[in-house]
């Protein structure tokens, strides 16, 4: 085998190995299925009636179902930085370094798994989205390229947060330090109002952050609307997440081990 097919084998067992860990620890579940369930419930029976948006979308159900989608595909990766974080105070990781194995495969699996997890929780939230009221309304290639598109930028945000987990002291900490830089990020955004209904200096931000491209890409790959160029864009940006993050968090990976 080539060293590239062991890294490859390498990274497959390591995903299978933290899918293992979900039968085994059933909670793991509930960031992946009630905590989308629960956004969607909140924001469509709590917040819908009080919020206005533009004539082009049916209801409010139409506009939210993407935004909700792109912040748990974000948040997806909070296991991961809470997963190393945890094996390496354990030191699983150390364990790992004696075996005859691709190093980075540790952190690429991890973030391999998260692509079924987050299909896990895609699948959740369509579902409970189609039950109170949202419909897709474009053609097939079109949705399936949204789901494409999810996928992508979740396993971006998945390489975001296994870079928190490497430079965080303790779970906790992973888990607060993910949740304060992120959670902003997708409330200041399109995701659950119109930037139009914000103040003037928080609409600029909205519309320039790249949570907001994502979301506007999914609603007209969806549900139709104005693009422009926010598809390619989208993708441009998750690609491009994804390439710098892996690449200081493997810097970060070699740092943190050999200094141990």
């Amino acid at each position: 085998m080539s060293s590239l097919s062991y890294a490859v084998s390498d990274t497959l067992v390591i995903a299978v190995r933290n899918l293992k860990r979900i039968p085994r620890q059933p909670d793991l579940l509930t960031a992946f299925t009630i905590q989308p369930i629960m956004f969607v419930l909140l924001f469509v029976y709590v917040f819908g009636g009080a919020i206005q948006v533009p004539a082009i979308y049916d209801d409010y159900t139409d506009f939210l179902i993407p935004g909700i989608v792109v912040q748990s595909m974000a948040f997806g990766g909070f296991v991961t930085a809470i997963s190393i974080t945890d094996d390496l105070n354990r030191g699983l990781i150390d364990r790992f370094r004696s075996l005859p194995m691709t190093q980075w495969a540790v952190v690429a699996g991890r973030t391999v798994a998260d692509i079924l997890t987050n299909l896990l929780s895609l699948v959740v939230m369509v579902v409970v989205g189609l039950i109170v009221g949202f419909s897709f309304t474009q053609p097939l290639p079109d949705v399936l390229l949204g789901i494409l598109l999810m996928v992508v930028f979740g396993y971006a945000f998945s390489w975001v947060f296994a870079w928190v987990g490497l430079v965080s002291s303790s779970p906790e900490t992973a888990n607060a330090f993910g949740f304060i830089a992120i959670f902003p990020l997708t409330f200041v955004s399109s995701a659950f109002v119109p930037p139009e209904s914000m103040p003037a200096a928080i609409q600029w931000f909205a519309e320039i952050n790249p949570f907001s491209t994502v979301v506007d890409a999914l609603r007209s790959l969806w549900i139709g609307g104005p693009a422009g160029n926010d598809v390619w864009a989208s993708f441009a940006w998750a690609i491009g997440i994804t390439i710098v993050f892996a690449l200081i968090t493997a810097h970060r990976y070699r740092n943190a081990v050999l200094s141990r």
